[in-house]
């Protein structure tokens, strides 16, 4: 079946098509990610390989974040598997609707299942098929990489003083990812962006920023979930 459905030029071909959107949805992102790259001080080099390995827009631009600080290699790493803990939770939901595939194929559509790919992907109906899922993810993929070192050498004509200024995109591009979220689950969203600030901020006093980010994080998370179930279970025993 493996065989059979990744040569299956229908599926490949449906797939590359609602790849599509996709890919022009990420291309300012990741020309927005190698302009950033650049004024953060990586070659062109590890811009385009952080994109080709890595693949996740929300982690690369939180590593710029941690490297433009001084963070470390063991830091950062950590920081990403927390913030891409996610996929593991969409992985196991495609795997339960994709045909029967070998190890190989799962790895290799896995690696590609973006929030959008898994977006499109679980609009199917069961059995999704693997070459489907693998052209969706590779029209994704060859944009944000390719985009990424457009972005990086378009950064180099602009002006040296927007260049160094950049680094208030970062910023603001995590601020817009964030806005989107208030206004689906606004108490909680800011909430939990607030309690990361602060813990964040006590870290920093003993440890140092990347780790402090990292711990921050998971402080938050815990705590309000915390909250989140005593509330529960005072409305419950009232």
């Amino acid at each position: 079946m493996d065989s059979l459905s990744l040569k299956a030029p229908a599926y490949w071909k449906r797939g590359l098509l609602d790849g599509i959107p996709i890919g022009v949805g990420y291309m300012p992102v990741a020309l927005t990610f190698g302009l950033i790259a650049g004024a953060t001080g990586l070659t062109v080099q590890e811009a385009v390989l952080m994109s080709l390995v890595v693949f996740a827009g929300a982690s690369q631009y939180m590593a710029l974040s941690m490297i433009a600080l001084g963070s470390g290699a063991l830091e950062i790493i950590a920081a990403t598997f927390i913030v891409n803990f996610r996929h593991l939770l969409m992985s196991a939901s495609i795997h339960e609707r994709a045909e029967k595939s070998s190890k190989k194929v799962r790895a290799l559509y896995a690696f590609g299942l973006t929030d959008e790919v898994f977006a499109v992907a679980s609009t199917k109906e069961a059995p999704v098929r693997s070459g489907y899922i693998i052209g969706v993810a590779a029209v994704a993929y060859i944009s944000w990489v390719s985009f990424t070192g457009v972005g990086y050498f378009a950064g180099s004509f602009l002006p040296v003083v927007l260049q160094e200024s950049m680094a208030i995109a970062l910023y603001a591009l995590f601020i817009a990812l964030l806005v989107p979220s208030v206004k689906k689950e606004g108490r909680l969203v800011i909430s939990l962006a607030v309690l990361g600030g602060i813990f964040h901020s006590l870290f920093q006093v003993w440890i140092s920023t990347g780790w402090a980010i990292m711990l921050g994080t998971v402080a938050a998370i815990i705590f309000l979930e915390i909250v989140e179930l005593s509330v529960k279970k005072g409305g419950a025993d009232s």
